[in-house]
């Protein structure tokens, strides 16, 4: 019977099994729509029905920003993994092979150079798909070279931000990468370069509590949750039911901790306007302005 089960089912399944159909729809977490993947690509993976904003991929965010979608990423530096030999249901070591495997990048971050508006820029985004863009001894690097770019290339520095905080699994490690950002983008500002800040969904934890909000200007995108803990660990500790759309980007702006909540298909365009008042060059022409507007909308 094993021979019959282990040997010939197994030959027979891989005879006759189908390979997966790929996943073609995407329901919107808002509304509950279902849409057509090639369709939220050209809404920039914003739900048309409900104005949800979805996840983006690191890459497609990178084009949206960058000038015709040109950008060169910067090659960072390697840190030591597993430096505190961590394990809880798994091996931290087999978790970030996991997640390389399922992302193609090698942390939750990445920086590019290119320019935007015409003005050269480095830029970090951090990655949510990795590991919930948890920030570790990489991303702190990755943000630290960032900034030391910036300052060396008098270029303005523009962060994006979509973490669940410090990683556990590097300990105090991850935690001295709150100071380690804070003194760097610091430094790059003090030598006159102007630092930007993009909030997305979700911004929380010791990313908030550092580098996500240092920012000359703070834009959000619509609906973002921003805040260190989250509202399920506020209600449970306070006992109270919190307010409606608490945390959420258009209460924190509200309350004056952003300087607008920004749709995404006008991040471009409102990043170029910020960028030239910031350096002191020209507003760029109603023309201009709406072939930004127009290019934003379709992602190569």
């Amino acid at each position: 019977m094993s021979w019959l089960s282990d040997f010939i089912r197994p030959k027979l399944q891989a005879v006759v099994r189908r390979p997966a159909a790929p996943d073609l729809w995407t329901k919107c977490p808002g509304c509950d729509r279902m849409m057509f993947h090639k369709e939220l690509e050209a809404q920039l993976q914003v739900c048309s029905a409900c104005g949800h904003h979805l996840r983006m991929p690191v890459s497609a965010r990178l084009k949206l920003l960058f000038d015709d979608g040109s950008y060169e990423l910067m090659e960072l530096p390697e840190v030591e993994e597993d430096p505190l030999r961590f394990r809880d249901r798994k091996r931290y070591s087999e978790r970030l092979r996991l997640a390389r495997a399922e992302s193609e990048a090698t942390d939750a971050i990445a920086v590019a150079t290119g320019r935007i508006g015409a003005r050269p820029c480095v830029t970090a985004v951090l990655d949510f798909g990795f590991m919930g863009g948890s920030m570790g001894m990489a991303v702190g690097e990755g943000l630290v070279r960032a900034a030391e770019f910036s300052k060396k290339h008098k270029q303005p520095l523009i962060a994006v931000t979509a973490s669940g905080g410090a990683r556990m699994q590097e300990g105090i490690l991850s935690l001295m990468q709150l100071p380690r950002t804070v003194a760097a983008i610091e430094d790059a500002r003090e030598a006159g370069c102007p630092y930007i800040v993009i909030l997305t969904h979700p911004t929380t934890g010791g990313v908030t509590a550092s580098f996500a909000m240092l920012g000359d200007v703070a834009l959000a995108e619509p609906g973002a949750l921003i805040g260190f803990a989250g509202p399920r660990v506020i209600e449970n500790t306070v006992g109270e039911t919190l307010p409606e759309n608490f945390q959420r980007a258009e209460k924190v702006c509200e309350l004056g901790m952003l300087d607008a909540v920004v749709p995404r298909s006008e991040l471009k365009a409102t990043l170029v306007r910020v960028l030239a008042h910031l350096t002191n060059g020209p507003l760029p022409s109603p023309e201009d302005a709406e072939e930004s507007s127009t290019a934003v909308a379709v992602i190569a």
